[in-house]
This record gives structure tokens, sequence and C-alpha cells, in this order.
């Protein structure tokens, strides 16, 4: 299996499947010498892992970082880290009834037809647990970026048709669902809730602002800053859309209302989302998310067997009954993966 791999410079490799022994992450690129220790990465873990709330997955895993390579004496020695997390609350028993049916909304069927076999066991590497080893390396991303002054931050915006009115930073991380509007996030958490009772799921949208970014990453024409941060969020299993700045709503916007037009101290809007040609303008870099809902329900789905005989199916199993709350550090994750490849090839071009 290729695509395992992601980043030029700086790089990570992930491994591991939902039920299997563990999941982890390999990180190339960096530097020596930077403090970093499993405590680190251990909050940023605890972010993404499940059972935190009742708009969550039940399963009980609680990702202890592990990191067996590439740090001596709380350093890091400029040679690979390898970090693992061995899963514990496995229940593959709870997936005999679809070891011979394809889920809709799943990758059952397509990873089937490509590889000619498929670990039904929860999706095996298909399984949003495969972002546990991103948000590792995302953290030791994180961690060098913090070096360089540059803040990575995602929130829910909307979930279920429930859309944030304001926006309170300090709110973000104080509710269920990671919203910026603590009022919409109540509403948020009922209806998940309610959907949850009723067997049911549903998707949302997340925002992510990135701060202290100075003008001048990125590296057109096809490896342009938005282009990297567009395949690193699509990669991410339930993410089905992205846009920068004002993104789909530019198409009705005439140029005069789009153009960030500019005067001695900077710019006047910031319609672009804070790139202009594939580059960072040195403003805030804003994204949104489309987050798909959660393809595993209990409700009865029409399928078809591997024999190619239609049936009924319902997903059994513990899962999260929306996405949104814990993608959120998973989005910022893979932001600060992108980021930090982008300086770090940014260098290499001066050198």
């Amino acid at each position: 299996m290729s695509g395992n791999t992601f980043g030029e410079r700086f790089r990570i490799t992930t491994f591991g499947e939902s039920h299997g022994a563990a999941v982890g992450v390999i990180v190339d690129g960096v530097m020596p010498g930077v403090d970093i220790d499993e405590a680190y990465i251990q909050r940023q873990m605890d972010r993404r892992k499940p059972g935190q709330s009742s708009v969550t997955s039940p399963r009980k895993e609680y990702d202890v970082v592990h990191i067996l390579s590439g740090i001596f004496e709380g350093k890091t020695t400029g040679t690979p880290l390898m970090i693992i997390l061995h899963n514990h609350d496995m229940r593959p028993e709870a997936y005999q009834d679809i070891q011979q049916a394809f889920r809709p909304g799943h990758a059952d069927f397509t990873y089937l037809q490509k590889y000619g076999i498929r670990d039904y066991r929860g999706s095996g590497r298909a399984s949003g647990r495969e972002t546990a080893g991103r948000v590792a390396g995302g953290a030791v991303a994180r961690k060098l970026l913090e070096r360089r002054g540059v803040q990575v931050l995602a929130y829910t915006t909307a979930i279920g048709g429930i859309a944030c009115s304001s926006f309170d930073e300090q709110a973000i991380e104080q509710n269920a669902v990671r919203a910026c509007d603590p009022a919409a996030a109540a509403a948020m958490i009922k209806k998940v809730e309610q959907l949850a009772l009723a067997g049911d799921s549903c998707g949302g949208i997340v925002e992510c602002r990135v701060r202290g970014l100075p003008p001048g990453l990125g590296e057109p024409v096809f490896d342009k800053l938005d282009a990297e941060l567009a395949k690193a969020m699509l990669s991410i299993g339930a993410v089905k859309g992205i846009e920068f700045g004002a993104g789909f709503a530019s198409a009705s916007m005439l140029g005069s209302e789009h153009n960030d037009q500019m005067n001695a101290a900077g710019f006047l809007s910031n319609q672009a989302g804070g790139i202009l040609g594939g580059i960072s303008t040195g403003q805030e870099v804003i994204f949104r998310i489309a987050v798909k809902p959660t393809s595993s329900i209990s409700l009865p789905q029409q399928t078809i067997g591997t024999d190619g005989q239609e049936r009924q199916i319902r997903t059994e199993g513990r899962h999260d009954p929306c996405i949104c709350p814990r993608i959120v550090p998973v989005v910022e994750a893979m932001a600060c993966l992108v980021l930090e490849d982008q300086f770090k090839r940014q260098a290499a071009m001066r050198s």
C-alpha cells in the first residue's frame, strides 16, 4: 500500500489499523536540539481521543504516547522520531456481521476492489483511528511552529445545520463540540445527542485560522500553499470540501468586492484567505472544511454482500454521531505539518 507518507522535507508516515495492536507515526525532518517530550504530544492526543463526551464515540482508547526513537535527554537528535499508540479497547467481534457485506458510506467496497482483501474490523486503515498518528506527528510540527511564532487554531462553526453567529476563542475548548459560539454549541450538542439516540448522524463545518505566518511561503505552480493545505485536509477521511477566504461566496462577488486592496499599512480586507498566487500574504490564513455525516449509523440500510446479493445492514460498534469535535485537532495537525514543511522548503530554496 502506497500513499502512507505525507510531506517533502518534513515528513510523516503513519501506520496501524483500527483494531490492530497499535497505531502510530514516524516523523522525519526534525532538526536536532529541540526540547520536546511525551507530555507535550500527549496534550494534543487527549484532545482527539474518543470517550470525551456524549457526542463522541464511547470507545476507551487512552492513546498514551510512547516515543521509541529520535529523543535523547529530552531533546530531538535529528534522527526519525517513532511514536507508537497502543490500542486497548478493540472489539473486532462487533464487525463479524459486516465481514461479507459493504457498509454504505465506507471504504469497504473500494478497498476490496483495489486490494482484493480488506480488514473489516472497524475499517482497518480506512478508519478514523488512523488519524491518531497524524495528531502525534502534527504535535511535533506544532512545537517547531511555536518557535517560529506561528499559531494554528481550528474550531467548529456549524453542525447539523446549526451555525455559529459569534466568535469566542475562549469557548472553543470549553464545550463538547469545540464550537466558537457557546449558545450555538448548546443547540448543536442537543441535536447530536438526539440523532445518536435515533441511530443517525450529522456533519458540519470546521474553520481553521493560521496566525503569525510571514509572507512568501508556498511553492508555485503545483505546490501552492492553498493546494498543499487542500490536499492535507482532503486526505482526512470525512472531509468532502474546502474553501479559502471568501471561498464559494466569491463566485457571486464582483472583482471590486473580492480584490483585497492595499494601502501603506497593508491589506484592507482578506477575501483571499491570506494566500495570493499560492503564496502567503502575511495575513491570517483562513479556510473551512465540509465534514460529512458519520457513515456508521445503526439504522437499517440497503447494500449488497460480497456475493453481489442485495441485503439490509446495520452498522454496530461504537461510533461518533458527529465527527466535528474530534476532527478539530486533526485539522490543526495536518495544517501544522504543511506549514513546517513549507518553512523547510523555503529555507532550502534560499540556502
